[in-house]
């Protein structure tokens, strides 16, 4: 069954789709708000506000949604990025009707206790100190920042502490008032039932909800590079890190599907998920030359779809005994044969089945086709999910070795290295 797409009146956007695989059902809701939304002084306020749709609302106090899916047989679960916050559930088919109930009323009835606001600062800066202690962390954020001087892709979703200990409630509660409306908002549902009774659902629960305030637009356009950018990152730890960020195109670009083949073929597939972090495959480029090599532990690679123009990153764990000096002359060395070179066919071809079947793997669940759906309108149609295997089947080397000369330059790229401090 294909995807059926329309839009409420009150300006909801639903896709829906039948797949009777197994009686269950995923219901999610999509809304266009994320780090994207944010500047300093609100920094991490998209990220608290979806942890504020979790204390309640007058008709779901505090803990009653939860346990009423866990009661059903479900699971249910948030999330925020840069590009968007999320919220799903997937419960037996006969009765996702509950989950549309909570994401309706919550959409317009969350409380914002003050009580509750207090208590999950608490909980957001343990966040923000737990990500401090990490290495990774501490070093792809001052990458980022170095990428993006402009554009609030180079805040991580978090945010930062000052903001996090000075945020009020006021400030929250009216960021979801702005934000969480109809018109902002994608509803996607896929499972075992009839098409038409589940947009009949979804136009009684979210039908009559009202639109607050215009959404503020986002004018921020990150200006070119013009040259290599480089940061040093000095902190605990017995661990050299050595993280690479090329300035990437947009999903509509055919390059990103050549990206996609050519991280496939350095670091294996990727799964494209929102963390990052690739499959490492041990017949892989860069793994060969690096942890093959015994000059890394790991490396993996990462390339996102984005509403705005991002980055393909790449990330080494640099053995003990070695330094990111010594990795990184290797890793330039592979980029640079890269984009001469290009891939073999029979390389390509290979690439594109791992990356085929990861994408294949990571949709096949109706938990996954609900998500890759809504993702995808998120920053183009759901149609890019759909078209997905035949863009990627189509990429040629050539098409590869130009993607690998126009991105993987240095002056397109910002260094990070992470130098332990402890001897």
């Amino acid at each position: 069954m294909d995807f059926v797409k329309t839009t409420l009146d009150n300006g909801l956007t639903v896709l829906v789709k039948e797949s009777h695989a197994a009686p269950v059902a995923s219901f999610w809701v999509w809304y266009r708000v994320g780090s994207r939304n944010e500047h300093l002084g609100i920094t991490g306020i998209s990220h608290w506000v979806e942890h504020m749709l979790f204390k309640g609302t007058p008709t779901f106090p505090k803990g009653v949604a939860e346990k009423a899916i866990a009661r059903e047989g479900g699971v249910f679960n948030g999330m925020t990025w840069h590009d968007f916050t999320a919220y799903f559930a997937t419960l037996p088919a006969d009765r996702i009707e509950l989950s549309l109930r909570i994401e309706a009323d919550r959409m317009v009835n969350a409380a914002f206790d003050p009580d509750e606001v207090a208590a999950e600062r608490t909980v957001i800066v343990s966040e923000r100190q737990g990500a401090e202690n990490d290495p990774e962390f501490l070093l792809g954020e001052e990458l980022m920042g170095a990428v993006f001087r402009v554009h609030p892709y180079g805040t991580d979703t978090v945010g930062h502490m000052c903001d996090l200990e000075h945020m009020t409630r006021e400030q929250l509660y009216a960021h979801y008032r702005t934000y969480y409306a109809p018109q902002n908002a994608i509803a996607v549902a896929v499972g075992d039932f009839a098409a038409d009774d589940m947009l009949r659902l979804i136009e009684h629960h979210f039908g009559g909800l009202e639109n607050g305030p215009d959404i503020p637009p986002v004018y921020a356009v990150e200006p070119p590079q013009r040259g290599e950018r480089r940061v040093v990152v000095e902190g605990d730890g017995y661990v050299s890190y050595l993280q690479m960020a090329f300035r990437a195109p947009t999903p509509d670009d055919p390059d990103f599907f050549a990206l996609t083949a050519l991280d496939a073929a350095l670091t294996g597939a990727s799964g494209m998920t929102f963390s990052g972090g690739g499959l490492t495959n041990k017949s892989s480029r860069l793994y060969r030359a690096l942890v093959s090599a015994e000059l890394a532990t790991s490396v993996s690679g990462s390339l996102v779809p984005s509403v705005d123009p991002f980055v393909y990153t790449l990330a080494v764990v640099v053995r003990t005994g070695h330094t990111p000096a010594e990795v990184e002359e290797v890793l330039d060395r592979e980029l640079a044969r890269v984009a001469a070179e290009s891939v073999t066919e029979e390389e390509l071809e290979k690439a594109i089945k791992q990356a085929k079947a990861q994408f294949a793997y990571s949709s096949e669940s109706v938990t996954g086709q609900a998500l890759w759906a809504g993702f995808s309108e998120i920053f183009a149609t759901y149609a890019w999910f759909e078209e997905y295997i035949a863009r990627l089947s189509a990429v040629t080397v050539e098409d590869v070795r130009q993607a690998a000369q126009r991105y993987l330059k240095q002056s397109n790229r910002t260094v990070g290295w992470y130098v332990p401090t402890a001897s």
